[in-house]
């Protein structure tokens, strides 16, 4: 089946052109979105379907920062009396409403595909602390009936004993990470039969093959998912090896610059409408890019996140943007120069923040200062090391991993 022909299949099997047409009615009233639909010269009665909305433009993550900035809290997005359960900062900042029900952002579909339910014990290592990552996870196991262990990122020596005591079955966290508590629990010499560890959900990074081949070693079933901290749950592996399926309760498009869906397989942004009334995020550009393929059913698969369209990065799971890196480093005196450096060895992320020192001297104290200064405004760990001089046009953020 061509790309064209399976995309208007999903359409049709999810019946994706009514549900949008009902979300524009619904949603009109919230002023964010009425005044997008007014700019773009579009009437809401006048959507009938998925097609329609190609003429409302893309919005960037950076206009809903502006948005904020300029009507806080949530940029007039917000339905009135929509009720809000935990609000949530991404980088920007961000701030990302979680609304009142079960399993707000859709997770529970790509645990339920993989087999978790009422028996398993899911440790979940996404952060708890500002970030949503942590607490989508956790919605997403529950709604299954699995119990949580809310593991969070660090403290790696409880967690695998944890492990070993709780008879933990499956794993949600970055792929790198799961290696790392594997190792962990081999140098802790941690008795192998009670490691029941058999499934693992991993997301927010890449995850080439020698990872995986690694990683199914101790963990039979491995899966990757895709989703963002606005949206939810976007696609996910079925364990056929053919591409991410499309979840359920979102329109997921690709467009190619000028924010026109593509039909066939050229690579382009994923753009995201998400179907619901109280937050309409509709038209919402990821940045991320990827593109259109088939399994051998026909059903429609995305290839996966092929990279960025824009300049930020993601490090050990988390954006890193350049204005970010400007930001935390300007007014540092003694820091004649500076940029970072993105690396992976051993299949675990790196960043490393280069300084050229003002002065010649012992530059002890200017490095622990840059270190303390990113830890606190990027909440991130970097080696800090002093350097002569840097090349010319790198700009602040050098991302020089090779994912082959």
């Amino acid at each position: 089946m061509s790309i064209k022909a399976a995309l208007h299949a999903h359409l049709a099997d999810h019946d994706l052109d009514a549900r949008v047409a009902t979300l524009i009615a619904q949603a009109a009233r919230v002023p964010g979105l009425a005044d997008r639909l007014t700019r773009a010269g579009m009437d809401p009665d006048e959507v009938r379907g998925v097609a329609d909305l190609a003429s409302l433009p893309v919005l960037p993550k950076d206009a809903v920062i502006a948005q904020q900035a300029e009507d806080p809290p949530f940029g007039g997005l917000l339905a009135p009396g929509a009720r809000v359960a935990r609000v949530f900062q991404s980088p920007g900042p961000l701030y990302e409403p979680q609304l009142v029900g079960e399993d707000y952002w859709r997770w529970g579909q790509v645990f339920t595909d993989l087999g978790v339910g009422p028996d398993d014990t899911v440790l979940n290592c996404f952060g708890y602390h500002l970030s949503p990552a942590g607490a989508m996870m956790e919605a997403g196991a529950q709604a299954t009936g699995a119990t949580v262990l809310p593991g969070g990122i660090g403290n790696q020596d409880l967690q695998v004993r944890a492990i070993a005591d709780l008879g933990v079955s499956a794993y949600c966290g970055l792929p790198s990470y799961l290696k790392v508590l594997v190792e962990r629990f081999d140098e802790l010499a941690l008795p192998r039969d009670r490691w029941r560890l058999a499934r693992a959900m991993v997301t927010a990074e890449p995850l080439p093959d020698s990872l995986r081949e690694l990683l199914t070693e101790r963990v039979p079933t491995v899966r990757m998912a895709y989703g963002t901290g606005e949206t939810g749950l976007l696609a996910y592996e079925r364990g056929d090896g053919h591409g991410l399926a499309l979840a359920e309760g979102v329109l997921v498009q690709v467009c190619d610059p000028s924010g026109v869906p593509v039909e066939d397989e050229t690579e382009g942004e994923v753009v995201v409408t998400v179907l619901r009334p109280e937050y309409p995020l509709v038209r919402f550009g990821t940045g991320d890019r990827s593109g259109w393929m088939t399994a051998p059913d026909g059903s429609l698969r995305l290839r996966g996140v092929l990279g960025r369209t824009g300049a930020a990065v993601k490090v050990k799971g988390m954006f890193l943007h350049p204005s970010q890196a400007v930001t935390v480093m300007s007014g540092i005196d003694g820091v004649e120069d500076y940029r970072f450096v993105v690396g992976r060895e051993d299949h675990v992320d790196t960043l490393r923040c280069e300084i050229v020192p003002a002065t010649s001297g012992d530059p002890t104290t200017l490095t622990e200062q840059v270190a303390q200064r990113v830890r606190d405004g990027l909440r991130f760990r970097a080696d800090v090391v002093a350097v002569t001089h840097l090349t010319p046009g790198d700009g602040p953020l050098l991302d020089v991993r090779d994912w082959d």
